[in-house]
């Protein structure tokens, strides 16, 4: 397996040089993190073993705990998973995708936070109000969004999911409404309806709409079942990075291999670029600084807690037990006799005379 810190080792200058006039402080962030992600020459923690007759020390290096590292953060992927699955709720599940046409993507990466902030606004708005005015749900909806920025290839494609029960509640009432399966809304009509938002408030923002912007938009609208597979499928995307180094095939002569799942044949396909471009492409995808990627609103906002066990309790939905296993982080145990050991410093620099011992 090739692994992408030596990818970044070999290529990071001539992606610096290449790519001056467009490289943020994030990616330089982004690539130097990964490239000490766990290595010996980064920063290390101790941990000393909880045996008083033993008592080993140990010093383990640190993860980045960037959001795009493949090495990283996968007990943060299963938890967002399991809070999602926890608040499920007794209705037919719908993911829906609003995509950004190509005609605007380059508007969209020179103004990163505007335009993902304008997505997720409009999105919201335009789920809202499609659920409120429908004649079978006639209420307040609650729905789950993610944002994605990369296509199976690595290219630039910014498009909004959605996961979203076809239920509603009347915030009068309190009437739970459930909509028949296999259909939400019509997805033309969405399209229509988030393409008028979104450009409007594009140019609310001062911003200049390109010409070339099409008139018909996509937005897919597809029944999902009960939302645990399309939960696990965007909770894969959220904290594991751009590409699994599985994944990466090759890297000779200056040229990185790599393949990716076909969205319509469902077969492997392989793409070949230079280094630079290869970093470039992951580049693309490190979000601003503090920007949130994924965002729940309505009755299944983090403030509605209280309201969908309160739903849960009355509408009997059996308690979810699946994957608890991963609420806790792996233990570590001592290598001499076993016992669990516990984590005394972090973020410390490992003495000199056992990173010597480390090349020996």
């Amino acid at each position: 397996m090739i692994l992408l810190s030596a990818i970044i080792n070999t290529f990071e200058k001539a992606f610096l040089e290449k790519y001056q006039d467009i490289i943020l402080p994030s990616h330089k962030n982004a690539l130097h993190a990964m490239k000490r992600c766990r290595s010996e020459q980064g920063l290390h923690m101790l941990a000393r073993c909880s045996d008083p007759e033993c008592a080993e020390r140990v010093y383990i290096p640190h993860s980045c705990g960037h959001r795009n590292c493949p090495h990283c953060q996968n007990h943060e992927n299963w938890q967002w998973i399991e809070n999602q699955l926890d608040k499920r709720l007794p209705a037919r599940y719908y993911l829906v995708t609003f995509t950004l046409p190509k005609q605007l993507r380059e508007l969209a990466w020179h103004n990163q936070k505007i335009i993902y902030s304008l997505m997720f606004s409009c999105v919201q708005d335009v789920i809202k109000t499609f659920t409120r005015n429908d004649t079978k749900l006639q209420g307040a909806a609650g729905f789950t969004t993610v944002l994605h920025t990369k296509a199976r290839n690595l290219d630039f494609h910014p498009h909004v999911h959605v996961v979203m029960p076809g239920a509603s509640i009347d915030e009068k009432t309190g009437l739970w409404r459930v909509k028949s399966p296999k259909y939400l809304f019509n997805h033309k009509n969405l399209a229509k309806v988030f393409r008028a938002k979104l450009l409007e408030a594009i140019v609310d923002q001062g911003l200049h709409v390109p010409a070339s912007t099409p008139e018909d938009w996509v937005v897919d609208c597809k029944d999902v079942g009960n939302g645990d597979k399309a939960f696990i499928y965007l909770g894969k995307y959220l904290y594991k990075g751009v590409i699994q180094e599985k994944d990466i095939l090759g890297c000779d002569n200056g040229q990185v291999t790599f393949r990716y799942m076909h969205a319509d044949s469902k077969e492997y396909r392989t793409r070949t670029v230079t280094g630079e471009y290869f970093l470039y492409l992951l580049m693309l995808h490190v979000l601003p600084k503090g920007f949130q990627r994924t965002r729940c609103y309505g009755f299944l906002h983090a403030c509605s807690k209280k309201l969908i066990k309160f739903l849960q309790c009355v509408l009997r939905v059996p308690p979810f037990i699946m994957l608890k296993r991963n609420k806790e982080r792996a233990q570590i145990t001592c290598p001499v006799c076993g016992a669990p050991m516990k984590i005394v410093m972090t973020r410390i620099r490992k003495p000199l005379i056992d990173q010597a011992e480390c090349f020996t």
